[in-house]
Formats: C-alpha cells, structure tokens, sequence
C-alpha cells in the first residue's frame, strides 16, 4: 500500500467518525464493513487501524472490534520524549524549549486562575503541599504530587485541553528526568515554592502569583542544567 493511500484510508476512517459524530468508546464499523464501505482490501484496514491506533484515534480491542480512542495527547508526549532523549547526546535544546513552552503557558494561565480559583481547588492544593511536605521531609520523591498540583491549580478554568497539554510537558519533563537519573536537587525548597504559589493565589494577588510560578521555573532550569554536568554524557 503506498503511503498516499494510506493516508487516504485514514482520512476516511477519520471522515466517519465525524460524520457519525461518533465519540470516545463508540465502536466504530467492523473490518468487513470498511472493507465493502471503502471499497479497499483487509489488509489496508488494518494497517490504516493501526496507525490511527499509534495517535489514540481509535482503539483496537482484539477479540471485540475497534472503537473510538481516547484522543489523547499521548503519542504528543511520546514523540516529545523520544526527541529530547535523542537530542540530549549533542545538545540540551530540545529539553530547554519543552521548559520554555511550559512555563509560557503557565506564567500566562496562573494569572487568569488566580482571579477566579474557588476555595475548594485552594484547600485541594493545600492538601496536596502537605503530601508533598511530608514526603519531602522523609526524603522521598513527590512527583505524582506534584502533577496533582499542577493539573489542580486550573481545574476551575474547565479546559480538557490545558489539562493534557499541561500533563504532556510534565510526562516528557519527569520521563527524561528518570531515565537519566536526575533528581531535585532540593525538595523542601521545591516544596516552599508550591505553598507560594498557592499563598499567592489564595490572595488574589495576580503579580505576586506570575512571580511565585517564575521562581518555581527556576528549579526546573537547574535540573536541566544537571543533564550538562552529569545526565547529557549518559547514553539515552
């Protein structure tokens, strides 16, 4: 099958679920059915199922048919991922943008929540800081914490996709960071700067809150500064 077919069988695949307005978990035609619809072989189906499947367009359960995926932001964070593991052999770029394009949504999204998160998200996030303090203190690693916080701290701007978008960053971020053994370098500080955050945003002050998420960027800055002196000359 040559690649502009393909792609042709994927956009109709695609153009069906659209056209049904099909949603996450509807099960999609069977293979005989996109068989006689698309008038094209089993076995272009399938290859054409399973690259849809690689960007959670639709999802293959063997046994029971193919419905619609979750249409996440997985294969994004993959992708992510893999490029700023090959990359960290020559340069630190490509984690520098990932940081970078983080802390440009977050600096520009933390002054529109501040002036409007309800005091049920500021006691959630309390809530959260205290495990990560406690796990601080006992000299344990927090980082399921602290996505908690993050994916917290905009909860009330109602937006699935600053959530995912939010969650891939951190997914590559923390991914890169375990696989090449780098570790904050001062968790109870890590810890202060979340409780600052929160006071910041707790007080409606919405420069105070710009200024608190910058500094917490500058943590991130000196792990990635550690891939220089140590994790850039691991093999990935």
């Amino acid at each position: 099958m040559t690649a502009g077919l393909g792609q042709a069988i994927r956009d109709e695949i695609t153009g069906l679920i659209l056209d049904r307005r099909l949603r996450p978990g509807d099960p999609l035609p069977t293979e005989s059915e996109l068989v006689e619809t698309l008038g094209v072989s089993r076995n272009s189906i399938r290859e054409a199922l399973k690259a849809l499947q690689a960007l959670d367009i639709v999802e293959i359960r063997h046994g029971y048919g193919t419905y619609v995926g979750n249409l996440s932001l997985a294969p994004f964070a993959d992708g992510l991922t893999f490029r700023a593991l090959h990359d960290i052999g020559r340069d630190l770029r490509s984690m520098e943008e990932i940081v970078e394009v983080r802390e440009a949504l977050e600096n520009a999204l933390i002054r529109r929540v501040a002036a409007t998160v309800p005091e049920i998200d500021l006691l959630a996030l309390d809530e959260v800081t205290d495990r990560m303090n406690e796990r601080a203190q006992s000299g344990l690693t927090f980082a399921e914490e602290d996505r908690q916080f993050h994916e917290l701290l905009y909860r009330s701007l109602s937006n699935s996709l600053v959530t995912q978008l939010l969650r891939a960053f951190w997914d590559v971020f923390h991914r890169v960071n375990h696989q090449l053994g780098v570790t904050d370098p001062d968790p109870v500080l890590t810890v202060e700067r979340h409780r600052a955050i929160v006071s910041a945003v707790r007080d409606r002050d919405l420069a105070r809150a710009e200024l608190a998420m910058t500094e917490h960027f500058r943590n991130l800055d000196f792990r990635v500064a550690q891939l220089r002196t140590g994790g850039a000359d691991q093999p990935p």
